[in-house]
């Protein structure tokens, strides 16, 4: 039984999140304090209040949309993945999965069945009615919740992760992302936003969604959430001409800003401010976000992303320089417990120069007791006899 995966819910609502699997004496990330425990069998809820026990790591994963996919390459285990939808093509190597939507983007449930999957990983963009479906056919299906910000995609991140008994990836992962967004937040410190909107066929994203935090980390006021939509709706005429944002957002996919009069009177369309961003990383809540963020930064705030770019690099250079320098303090450190080591060999060597010499006295103090008449001179001699000839042997 098929159910529709509409091309615009595809687009927009192409990944999710949920709250961690496990929480524990892990490590912890910046982005959403998520700690990860791959232990097994673990017990987790999704969003559908399913409750699953995965008994060990998935080996064999089908996603429902690509945003899932893209975590799992992200953190290096797509090797685990058997089947994709055709919107995940664009990741190295998807072609050789079993492709489990037809090409309208309709699931097709016979074809996840015959993939064999014990983990089938269903963003949001999968309703719950399908899910349960895909449960009815015997399949182990985790839902996720949608992603509303960038701490629900690093704690996506995270539940997959341990999902997949990959918890040092994925917190490897969140680590990256929150290094990127470290300079990010250096450069949008001290700017003024500027006023921008995301245009992507007649629609626009408004507040309450991971595209509009997007917006607003590159150092934006997205002015669809100013203007009160909420979630990705069309956009009206009226909210462009009276908002007239300074720059357009477009994607990849629809990269052309659309012939409208409301569109050519904003400040955007008149002065060429105009950002086309890659439409996975915009519209898929995935790690890969981090660059469409700063993509648009690059745009808005050119020399305060440059600053800021610098000095990270400046920092780096510093704590490598710094590394150089204990890992030469260490090497010295080495050497002078050797030469230390080899004085105590020297010193060692001397006391068995004294151990032979003492050996060879008492022996010549035994010899003593076997000659008669002779036995003190015999002993001097022979004594000075053994120092003359350890003498030469030193």
């Amino acid at each position: 039984m098929r159910t529709a995966l509409v091309l615009l819910t595809t687009v927009l609502l192409i990944g999710a999140v949920a709250a961690p699997a496990a929480v524990s004496g892990a490590s912890t990330h910046a982005l959403d304090d998520v700690a990860l425990d791959c232990s097994y069998p673990m017990t987790v809820t999704d969003a559908t209040g399913e409750e699953l026990t995965i008994e060990e790591p998935a080996e064999r994963i089908v996603t429902t949309s690509p945003s899932a996919a893209n975590v799992l390459w992200e953190i290096g285990e797509q090797d685990r993945v058997v089947g994709v939808t055709e919107h995940a093509m664009y990741l190295e190597g998807a072609e050789d999965r079993d492709i489990v939507s037809d090409e309208e983007g309709w699931l097709d449930h016979e074809l996840i069945v015959e993939a064999e999957p014990d983990l089938v990983l269903a963003p949001n963009a999968t309703g719950s009615e399908e899910v349960e479906q895909l449960r009815d056919l015997g399949l182990t299906v985790y839902h996720f919740h949608e992603a509303k910000d960038l701490d629900d995609v690093a704690a996506k991140t995270g539940v997959i992760g341990e999902l997949v008994d990959a918890c040092d990836d994925a917190a490897d992962t969140i680590d990256w992302m929150d290094e990127r967004l470290s300079i990010v937040d250096e450069a949008t410190a001290n700017v003024e936003p500027v006023s921008a909107i995301y245009l992507f066929f007649d629609f626009t994203a408004g507040a309450d969604t991971f595209i509009d935090d997007l917006i607003t980390r590159a150092g934006a006021d997205n002015v669809a959430a100013d203007a009160g939509i909420d979630g990705y709706q069309p956009i009206s005429d009226e909210v462009l001409v009276n908002a007239s944002p300074e720059w357009i957002i477009l994607n990849s996919d629809d990269p052309g800003l659309p012939d409208s009069e409301a569109v050519n009177q904003t400040t955007a369309a008149q002065e060429g401010h105009v950002v086309i961003v890659e439409i996975e990383q915009v519209n898929q809540p995935a790690p890969h976000t981090v660059l469409a963020i700063e993509t648009m930064l690059e745009h808005f705030h050119p020399d305060a992303y440059a600053s800021a770019v610098e000095a990270a690099e400046s920092d780096d250079a510093d704590a490598t320089e710094a590394d150089d320098v204990e890992a030469d303090a260490d090497d010295t450190a080495v050497e002078a417990d050797d030469i230390d080591g080899d004085n105590g060999d020297a010193v060692d060597d001397g006391d068995d120069t004294d151990d032979t010499l003492t050996d060879d006295t008492d022996d010549v103090a035994a010899d003593d007791d076997a000659l008669p008449g002779f036995g003190v001179a015999a002993a001097l001699m022979a004594t000075l006899l053994g120092v003359f000839v350890l003498s030469r042997r030193r």
